[in-house]
């Protein structure tokens, strides 16, 4: 009985220190932030389909990716990509810039515990379900899709 009146106490503290947000201007701000990255992106492809005539359309996505990916390590490791998350929510999030600042963040912040135990295992605590899920998933729809094939 005192273990629930406890959990109710902490839940009415909790409740009141929550930060309260306004949803119509986080999404707003999520939708423009999110917006400007994706015109970044499409400017970087532009820009190498301008600079590198003869490269395909793929390569150029590619080397885009690798740019933004770049771009938001860089960002993150010099702090300006959590102002950003913090103003924008999942406008910083939901792009490719948004795994990129989940591997770095950990990385930065465990990297007195060294190379190995430090950067290398805590880099892939956020990042790595979405890695294995994504190998997993791509897996069964590859296994799926030579099935289906045989027939």
């Amino acid at each position: 009985m005192e273990d629930k009146k406890r959990n109710e106490m902490y839940n009415k503290y909790v409740s009141a220190k929550i930060p309260k947000t306004r949803p119509w201007p986080t999404l707003f701000n999520s939708f423009l932030v999110g917006g400007i990255i994706c015109l970044i992106g499409q400017g970087i492809n532009d820009l190498l389909m301008l600079g590198f005539p003869n490269l395909s359309q793929q390569s150029a996505w590619a080397m885009t990716l690798i740019i933004l990916i770049f771009i938001a390590a860089f960002l993150t490791g010099i702090g300006v990509y959590d102002q950003i998350g913090k103003f924008a929510g999942g406008g910083s999030i939901v792009p490719i810039t948004g795994f990129s600042n989940s591997i770095t963040s950990p990385s930065i912040e465990f990297r007195s515990e060294g190379i190995v135990y430090g950067i290398c295992v805590k880099m892939f605590t956020i990042a790595g379900p979405v890695i294995v899920f994504g190998v997993v998933s791509s897996m069964v729809v590859g296994l799926i899709y030579w099935i289906i094939s045989l027939f």
